[in-house]
């Protein structure tokens, strides 16, 4: 007889259920400008911190991707507060100077790579306004084109 393992035998953890896709949506569109409505959904369903939407064509969007191509800076916080995960876009709408000119150096093409909707990682710190002026300063010096 063949012997099988249960996921907590095996030491990977069990999968939730899939969360309801109009629900994963509605919170995407909500990080984009509602942070009262980001709170009340991210408080009914935990799950959807991480969770991405697809727009199409691969174009995959979490709550902290709205709110970062928005520069509803107080959104981003809130949810990195809860655990969300940072990327270069976001930092550069926060003005995170010290993350945006590490990546860029380590990773040096990422200057080009685009973010949510095809949003550029420039327009990200324009959005951020005055607190990522120096990011945006930063961008504007390595632009050769």
């Amino acid at each position: 007889m063949e012997q099988t393992t249960t996921p907590a035998q095996s030491g990977t953890p069990e999968r939730p259920p899939a969360i309801k896709p109009d629900l994963v949506k509605e919170f995407v569109v909500a990080a984009h400008g509602d942070l009262d409505k980001v709170k009340a959904l991210l408080a009914q369903e935990p799950g959807l911190l991480n969770a991405t939407w697809d727009w199409g064509g691969g174009d995959f969007e979490a709550a902290i991707g709205g709110a970062g191509h928005m520069g509803r800076r107080d959104i981003a916080l809130f949810l990195l507060e809860k655990g969300a995960r940072m990327d270069i876009f976001v930092a550069a709408m926060l003005g995170e100077i010290e993350v945006v000119r590490a990546t860029l150096q380590a990773f040096p093409g990422l200057l080009k790579s685009k973010g949510p909707h095809g949003i550029l990682l420039i327009a990200h710190a324009r959005a951020g306004g005055k607190e990522a002026q120096v990011v945006l300063d930063y961008l504007q010096s390595l632009h050769t084109d």
